[in-house]
C-alpha cells in the first residue's frame, strides 16, 4: 500500500494559475491608480480579491474535511512537486537506553527511538522526456516523532552526532537520487520513558506547499504518519 497525494499536478497548476492571476491583477490595479483610471484600478482589486478569496476558502474547505492517516509498516509515503518521484517508508525501529561510546555514552530523558527511514525515487513516475539518468535533489524534509498526546520529538542531535560518528547514520536525506535508486538514512529521536504510541511525522519544507489545496501543509490539514513498529531493543 501507499499514500499517494492526489491530482498533484493539477493541483500545482491551479495554484500557479491563481497566484499568476493575482499578480496580473495587482499590476494592473497599480497601473491604473498611478494613471489615474481608478475605474479600471477598482475592477482589477475586485477581480484578484475575489480569486484570492474563493482559492482561500476552496483551501480551507479541503483541510477542514481531510482525516488523519497513519500509514502501516511497509506502506510508501510519496512526495510530489508536480510529479510525484520519492516515496518512503520506515524499514526497521528499534530502542536503546544508551549510544555512542561506552566511555561517553550519549545522555538520554528516557528512551532512544532509532528509525531507518527508506528513500526511494520511484522510476515509474518519470515521464518520457526525462533522461533516464538525470539525478533529482530531494527537497528540504522535517522529520519528529509525535506521541498520542500530540507532543513533538526532533531528532536527538547528540545521540544522532554519535551515530554519524560511528559510521552508522547512513546516508544524508538531502542526498541526490536518479531513477530507481534509494538510500536508507538513521534517524535517533529521544523520547521519555512516558511517551506512548510514537509515530513518524515526515513532511516537507517547501514554502508553497502551505497553499497548495489539499497538501498535508496546508493550513489546519490533517498529517498523514508511520507507524512505528519496534522490531528490536538494545
Amino acid at each position: 500500500m501507499a499514500f499517494v497525494p492526489e491530482s498533484a499536478p493539477l493541483v500545482v497548476l491551479t495554484f500557479l494559475a491563481t497566484a499568476l492571476f493575482v499578480s496580473v491583477a495587482g499590476a494592473t490595479f497599480l497601473f491604473g491608480w498611478l494613471t489615474g483610471r481608478h475605474r479600471l484600478a477598482i475592477l482589477a482589486l475586485a477581480a484578484a480579491a475575489m480569486v484570492a478569496m474563493s482559492y482561500g476558502e476552496v483551501l480551507l474547505a479541503l483541510s477542514l474535511s481531510s482525516h488523519e492517516r497513519t500509514l502501516a509498516a511497509g506502506d510508501w509515503k510519496y512526495f510530489c512537486e508536480v510529479d510525484c518521484h520519492l516515496a518512503y517508508r520506515v524499514e526497521s525501529v528499534s530502542t536503546a537506553k544508551t549510544l555512542g561510546p561506552a566511555a561517553k555514552p550519549a545522555a538520554t530523558r528516557g528512551t532512544f527511538y532509532i528509525v531507518a527511514l527508506k528513500t526511494w525515487f520511484d522510476e515509474r513516475t518519470i515521464s518520457s522526456g526525462r533522461p533516464k539518468d538525470m539525478p533529482l535533489w530531494p527537497g528540504p524534509r522535517a522529520v519528529a516523532l509525535v506521541d498520542e498526546r500530540g507532543r513533538v520529538f526532533g531528532v536527538a542531535e547528540e545521540a544522532q552526532r554519535a551515530l554519524t560518528q560511528a559510521g552508522a547514520a547512513g546516508t544524508p536525506l538531502t542526498r541526490t537520487l536518479k531513477p530507481g535508486e534509494s538510500y536508507t538514512t538513521t534517524l535517533v529521536f529521544d523520547l521519555p520513558d512516558d511517551a506512548r504510541a510514537p509515530r513518524l511525522l515526515l513532511t516537507t519544507l517547501d514554502a508553497p506547499t502551505y497553499f497548495l489545496l489539499g497538501h498535508e501543509n496546508s493550513f489546519f490539514h490533517r498529517k498523514i504518519y508511520f507507524q512505528l513498529p519496534v522490531t528490536s531493543a538494545q
